[in-house]
């Protein structure tokens, strides 16, 4: 692998953080009515922060659900575990799934399921970190931090404060 590149440093993402929050309360005409679903890991804690400045910003933060999509990938073998219950704050609530990267859009569509298998939301939008491009399915987010465009064989690497030790954002292409 070659070294890697940074495209996002800590104050890069709180940057692009803040805008996604102040896109999403404009979009929305507020913060009422919304759910952030973080997708594990980091996720999670992208839509806490966004969760938190849209507090600062309207003065009240819309409530985190931790979305595990595991169950509902099609890429990896189903399990017999239990799938999670109803969550009645998904019910008539504007839905926005968290993720870091979007890559081909296939968490994006298990994302979508795991919700839909909790309760019917009024409407589902999609904030990203980083929009890295190679969709396999028709998706478009609705909100984006840094759109990067990438070879096929680079990887993007998200490190976070709560996870990492780190807030950055880096990009590395492996060696041929």
């Amino acid at each position: 692998m070659t070294e890697p590149k940074i495209i996002l440093d800590q104050d890069g993402i709180r940057r692009a953080l803040t805008r996604i929050a102040f896109e999403i309360v404009e979009k929305n005409k507020g913060a009422e009515h919304l759910l952030l679903a973080g997708v594990k890991t980091r996720g999670i804690y992208l839509a806490q922060r966004i969760a938190a400045k849209l507090g600062e910003v309207e003065g009240t933060a819309p409530p985190v659900l931790e979305l595990d999509v595991t169950p509902w990938r099609d890429d990896v073998p189903r399990t017999d575990a239990p799938l999670p219950d109803l969550d009645p704050r998904i019910a008539g609530a504007t839905v926005i799934i968290v993720d870091d990267v979007l890559y081909t859009g296939r968490t994006v569509r298990a994302a979508i399921e795991a919700i839909s298998h909790r309760g019917r939301a009024e409407r589902i939008q999609l904030a990203v970190l980083v929009d890295r491009g190679h969709r396999e399915l028709p998706l478009r987010p609705d909100y984006i931090g840094k759109n990067l465009p990438t070879a096929r064989d680079e990887r993007v690497f998200v490190r976070l404060t709560e996870v990492d030790g780190e807030d950055s954002v880096n990009i590395q292409a492996r060696n041929p």
